[in-house]
């Protein structure tokens, strides 16, 4: 098996060289993606700050807005409130409330041919949340063959991106939002 190096790993690797720091450095993942989405995602330089944001997001006070390309013509805005179960690496909404609570709105960017371009606000965070949500819903994102897309893309990339994040800097409060570019293929996808 080989040892696949991470954004964790690169982010150490960064700080170790520019604080010239010898030996292991703390970086903290605070909010992270699936392998196959892109866009922004949280690191922390200390603990105490890993902590604190962490309590942001279980408390719910980030804002978290993806853009994704989904299979089919979506309504102009809406929202999606289910319940997700999990088995293993795998997420499915459940018929009742076992499952956790899971919310989001939406809204229509355009659509182009079979595709409506979205952007979300996610107001919960459940494991693949926008995935299952939007494939249990008849619009699958593009290239997620886990959660039923019937068309793919290059590197078995997803069409989801966390595009913006907004959270209260842990020491000075100040509030702090940070955007990703979107990924250069989606351009070829806009018609």
């Amino acid at each position: 098996m080989t040892k696949r190096t991470t954004l964790l790993d690169i982010g150490k690797d960064h700080l170790r060289r520019e604080f010239n720091k010898p030996g292991n450095v703390y970086l903290g993942l605070v909010h992270r993606l699936d392998r196959l989405v892109s866009g922004t995602i949280v690191f922390a330089r200390t603990s105490k700050a890993a902590s604190r944001l962490s309590g942001q997001f279980r408390d719910g006070s980030v804002q978290k807005v993806y853009r994704a390309i989904v299979e089919g013509s979506i309504a102009k805005k809406g929202q999606f409130i289910d319940y997700i179960g999990r088995r293993g690496s795998k997420s499915y909404i459940t018929n009742n409330k076992s499952g956790k609570y899971a919310k989001l709105e939406y809204k229509l960017i355009k659509k182009v041919k079979d595709f409506s371009f979205v952007e979300i606000n996610l107001l919960t965070g459940r494991h693949h949340q926008i995935r299952v949500q939007f494939s249990h819903h008849g619009y699958p994102i593009l290239g997620d063959f886990r959660y039923g897309a019937k068309n793919g893309l290059p590197e078995k990339a997803l069409a989801l991106h966390a595009y913006s994040i907004t959270i209260c800097h842990p020491v000075t409060k100040l509030e702090l939002n940070f955007k990703a570019v979107i990924p250069s293929f989606w351009n070829n996808l806009q018609g």
